[in-house]
């Protein structure tokens, strides 16, 4: 007997001293977490998308109580939300020009010649490690919907010629459409660049219309229209300086002779020139 009330009495003082320790070492090493971190996530969509430019909604949460960001950064939730984020933290609701999914390609199967018929996974990351997926612009888009399959907002969807279409009101920039596609077609802009290259083929003009009939064929009329500086033809494409947005107009795209270059209005209409080629074809081009 006297074994066992030694072997109990052992066991007791070290479960003791176990606890005394973790209780030492708790006080030791506790770090304070602001209490409104919480209620502040609480507040959030959490849909970690990251369009605020942080890892999710916990660090945005966090920063927002440190005081280091806005609540205004966050896309995704509703303005009056944004508010009362503002209103509880006392500080200012700061505002960010929305950014939205831009696609540079115009190329939907009925003005984009098919070289080869592709008949694997229906995916275009899958398609694309496949000689390039079949299209003859090597640029173009496949038009197989990964980018409408991985957006969480439903702002993606393709049209009946396999061209992506981005819902302005309901993209949120969190980018991951620019992740997805294996051709780098998207990119995320401020709202106000209105001034777009719809094409990102930089083969010489000749080869370019030989495969798409809205590709951009570097003729130098929109940089000759334009403000000095505001758009210039680089590695056979018209590109835009977005930093002399300000001096962007429809003035740019009026003789562009394949539509390539397009002005979009608030509501999603696409604008093309006057000059601008006719597209009257509905039916995807046959298998040349």
């Amino acid at each position: 007997m006297a074994s066992i009330f030694t072997a109990v009495g052992f066991m007791a003082a070290l479960g003791l001293l176990l606890a005394t320790i973790l209780i030492l070492a708790n006080r030791r090493l506790y770090v304070y977490e602001d209490p409104r971190i919480d209620q502040v996530e609480d507040l959030l969509p959490r849909a970690n998308c990251g369009a605020c430019g942080t890892a999710g909604c916990r660090p945005f949460a966090e920063m927002l109580v440190k005081g280091e960001i806005a609540p205004g950064r966050c896309t995704v939730n509703s303005p009056a939300t944004n508010k009362l984020i503002a209103d509880f933290l006392g500080v200012a609701l700061g505002a960010d020009e929305k950014r939205v999914a831009r696609l540079a390609c115009s190329g939907g199967a009925h003005v984009a010649f098919l070289r080869a018929s592709y008949g694997g996974l229906e995916s275009c990351r899958a398609a694309a490690l496949v000689s390039g997926g079949g299209k003859g612009c090597s640029w173009g888009c496949l038009g197989m919907g990964d980018c409408a399959e991985v957006c969480d907002f439903d702002a993606i969807r393709l049209d009946r010629h396999g061209l992506p279409i981005v819902d302005t009101a309901k993209c949120t920039a969190c980018g991951d459409c620019v992740t997805v596609c294996p051709k780098d077609l998207f990119s995320l802009h401020a709202i106000s660049h209105r001034l777009w290259v719809a094409c990102k083929n930089l083969d010489p003009g000749d080869e370019g219309e030989h495969e798409c009939d809205v590709v951009c064929t570097a003729c130098g009329r929109c940089a000759q229209d334009s403000p000095e500086g505001l758009i210039e033809i680089r590695d056979n494409l018209a590109v835009v300086d977005y930093t002399k947005n300000a001096l962007a107009s429809k003035v740019a795209i009026e003789r562009c002779p394949t539509g390539a270059i397009v002005w979009l209005e608030p509501d999603g209409r696409i604008i093309k020139g006057k000059d601008a080629r006719k597209v009257v074809r509905k039916e995807a081009l046959p298998l040349a």
